[in-house]
C-alpha cells in the first residue's frame, strides 16, 4: 500500500511539475539579458568590413613566441582537409621563388618531436593560431602592453 501511495505522490507532483514549465520558461525568456544590441530573432546584420592593414608591412609582435600576424588578404583562400593555400608560398621551396617568408621548422615536428618531410597535420590550419592584420578597434578594453625590447 505505500508504494501505490509514494507512487501517486510522484506522479502528482510531476503532472504539477510539467504544469509550471511554460510559466516558468516564459518567465525567463522576459528577463534574458543578450550580449548582442538585441534578441536573436531581430536583424543582425554583419559589422561592416574591416580595412586589412598591409600599407606598412608587417606589424611587430607584442611578445615572444606570438604567432606572425598575415600582412595580405586571404578571405578567398581555400584551408581545408585536403588543400591548404598557404603553402604554394610559405612551404619549402615555393617560399624562395615567391620571396614568402617559411613557415618555422617547428611546423615540420609531430607531437612525439619527429621531424617530417612535410607539414604536421597539427599545425596545418593557420589561421587557428594566425591571423591577418587588421586597421580594428578593441572589442573589449585591453591594457595589454608589449615587453621592453632590448637594444
Amino acid at each position: 500500500m505505500e508504494k501505490k501511495c509514494l507512487l501517486t505522490i510522484v506522479a502528482l507532483g510531476l503532472v504539477c511539475a510539467i504544469g509550471l514549465v511554460p510559466s516558468v520558461v516564459a518567465h525567463a525568456q522576459d528577463n534574458v539579458e543578450f550580449m548582442r544590441d538585441r534578441g536573436i530573432d531581430e536583424n543582425n546584420t554583419a559589422p561592416g568590413i574591416v580595412k586589412q592593414k598591409t600599407d606598412k608591412g608587417r606589424f611587430i609582435r607584442n611578445y615572444r613566441q606570438q604567432p606572425p600576424l598575415i600582412p595580405h588578404r586571404i578571405d578567398q583562400y581555400e584551408i581545408d582537409k585536403k588543400v591548404n593555400q598557404c603553402m604554394r608560398c610559405h612551404d619549402w621551396p615555393y617560399n624562395v621563388t615567391e620571396n614568402a617568408p617559411k613557415i618555422s621548422e617547428t611546423h615540420y615536428t609531430n607531437r612525439e618531436g619527429q621531424a617530417l618531410d612535410h607539414i604536421a597535420r597539427t599545425r596545418w590550419f593557420c589561421t587557428q593560431c594566425h591571423v591577418p592584420q587588421a586597421d580594428a578597434p578593441e572589442l573589449v578594453p585591453n591594457t595589454f602592453k608589449p615587453l621592453e625590447r632590448k637594444q
